[in-house]
Formats: structure tokens, C-alpha cells, sequence
């Protein structure tokens, strides 16, 4: 029996929202539509925001490997920084940065 290209399939039409039923929905609810975000500024509404010390940090990408947003890029020195347009101001890089090179401030308006 021959395989069939993945590649080649059609997606199956999106289901109105009447519908769609629990069994439609990602496990966590997690969209796995690559992109969407991107359309939006999240980062407008956070409380508190991440500030970097570089010379603390040895660039070892926990943070970026944590963040749920995927906010969090390599610059050209190596230097992990957050792009504040999505980043929520969770917290989560401050939390899981041992060496303390982030920590999160109040968001100044």
C-alpha cells in the first residue's frame, strides 16, 4: 500500500463555530495555528515588563526556551532579549534565570 504525501492531502474546511464540539479543541486549548499571533500587540496590556543585566547572563537560552510566548530572541552579541511588543510580562525568564540577569519592573505608562 503506497503512502501518501502529507504534503499533497488538503486541509479538511474549517468547521463554523455551531459546529464545532469539545472533541474539535487542541489539548490545552493551545492554538496551533503558526502566526496568528503576530497580528497583535500583547505586550500593551502587561503589568510588568523584563530588564536584562548582560553581564550576568551566560546565554545559556533558558529563558527563551521557557517563555510561552516565544518573545524572546538572540541579538547579534548572543544576548537574549524579549521583544516587548509580545511579551505579556509573565515572568517566567525572571523565574527560571539562576544566574537573577532578569528581573521583572512595574511597567511605567
Amino acid at each position: 500500500m503506497a503512502k501518501t504525501n502529507s504534503k499533497s492531502e488538503s486541509k479538511p474546511k474549517p468547521k463554523s463555530e455551531s459546529e464545532l464540539t469539545w472533541r474539535d479543541l487542541n489539548v490545552g486549548c493551545i492554538v496551533a495555528d503558526p502566526g496568528n499571533a503576530a497580528a497583535y500587540r500583547t505586550g500593551d496590556w502587561r503589568s510588568q515588563r523584563p530588564t536584562y543585566e548582560p553581564s550576568r547572563c551566560i546565554k545559556c537560552g533558558m529563558c527563551q526556551l521557557y517563555c510561552p510566548e516565544g518573545c524572546i530572541e538572540k541579538d547579534e552579541q548572543g544576548n537574549y532579549v524579549a521583544n516587548l511588543y509580545y511579551c505579556k510580562g509573565c515572568g517566567i525568564c525572571a523565574a527560571e534565570c539562576w544566574t537573577r540577569a532578569i528581573s521583572m519592573v512595574e511597567e511605567k505608562e
